[in-house]
């Protein structure tokens, strides 16, 4: 191996779950935490259509979460993905978008099997990372399958080893302590999920996608504990923003075996981007309720509501899939499109070509969740 190991930090075994966490050290960022997410938590449940208001957020997650990997795709890579799909796997795609993909199939997949009656545990994880690296670089990385071999944290412009994770023989040991601790554990859902996180990213049970695994596993987690009533809260704006602090928060717990200053970053990050996805969430909210009224004015169709909540679902879009979802004729659809290009609302991306239908995005939409 070519990279240094001299300051590498290791996992922290024997010392999970944690035993002496000082609340008095964070009492103010659990409050303000608990406040920030229960506030935008009201917002979802007044929502009377948060799965299509909120399909933007998900995207953004699925973008940045894939970033701090080094995945590069952007948010209109990402829709016109979604845009060109016709059911089968669109494999023509730069890699990176089709990885960003998967990201978004297995979050929302691991939500259905929660939904269904799963638990979280060992299998559950394995299903989650197979279907996360189905495809691209990650599918020659032993999809669903835990590392075999030692695996390394490492700052590749310094070659440097940052933390050498949980060695292969101990690893089943601790994903058995750490789904027990999830499963049992009393402390409260932040503190439990914060704690959570960190200890499996020390695990790093993968070859590849771990950081991925465990970004979703904080949605699923305070999810499932009753703290948000949808699995709509994303984290990874706040950690792509502050990825170096992130690395080392987490570094420190192994170094020092002090947990408190790990778990006061997460409850700053969870304050911070609850606050921020509210904003972003109530933008497109009243985008949405400020459109209702313009569509009524300037279609004057009894479909107006129709095409509202597609384009906020699919704010990049072919015209044929357009006519496919919304059920609309071919001529009525067609005018249309022309009425809300002309106004500004609509964005040629691409022309029709043979077979080919034309391109538009919802440009009001994008410029509110590009990331």
């Amino acid at each position: 191996m070519d990279y240094n190991l001299n300051d590498a930090i290791q996992y922290h075994y024997g010392s999970f779950p944690p035993k002496n966490i000082n609340y008095n050290f964070f009492i103010q960022e659990l409050i303000n935490a608990t406040d920030a997410l229960a506030r935008f938590d009201q917002m979802l449940k007044n929502l009377h259509n948060n799965e299509i208001l909120l399909a933007p957020l998900r995207n953004q997650e699925a973008v940045l979460s894939s970033r701090i990997e080094g995945t590069i795709s952007t948010m209109d890579e990402i829709l016109q993905y979604e845009a060109d799909d016709d059911g089968t796997d669109n494999l023509n795609f730069r890699s990176d978008v089709v990885e960003t993909i998967l990201y978004q199939r297995a979050l929302k997949n691991a939500q259905s099997a929660l939904e269904d009656g799963y638990e979280f545990s060992i299998n559950f994880i394995r299903q989650m990372h197979q279907q996360l690296l189905f495809w691209g670089r990650g599918s020659v990385k032993s999809p669903g399958e835990f590392k075999r071999e030692q695996n390394y944290l490492a700052d590749k412009a310094k070659r440097k080893i940052q933390f050498v994770p949980i060695s292969p023989e101990k690893l089943m040991e601790g994903l058995e302590n750490l789904f027990m601790f999830i499963g049992k554990s009393p402390e409260p859902p932040l503190i439990k999920t914060a704690i959570m996180h960190l200890e499996f990213e020390a695990l790093h049970p993968f070859q590849d996608g771990n950081g991925r695994i465990g970004r979703m596993l904080i949605t699923l987690l305070l999810w499932r504990s009753g703290i948000l009533s949808y699995p709509h809260f994303y984290i990874s704006g706040y950690f792509e923003d502050n990825k170096d602090t992130y690395i080392e928060a987490m570094r420190e717990v192994s170094k020092t075996g002090n947990w408190n200053e790990w778990i006061k970053f997460f409850l700053i990050a969870v304050e911070k981007q609850a606050i921020l996805n509210l904003q972003i969430a109530e933008n497109i909210r009243n985008l949405y309720e400020n459109l209702k009224q313009e569509f009524s004015e300037i279609l004057s169709s009894k479909w107006n509501l129709t095409i509202l909540d597609f384009i906020f679902t699919y704010p990049v879009f072919r015209s044929n899939k357009f006519v496919h979802n919304t059920g609309i004729p071919s001529a009525s659809a067609a005018t249309i499109i022309k009425k809300l290009v002309e106004k500004g609302f609509l964005f040629p991306k691409e022309e029709a070509a043979g077979r080919r239908a034309a391109l538009y995005s919802f440009e009001p939409l994008m410029k509110l969740v590009r990331v």
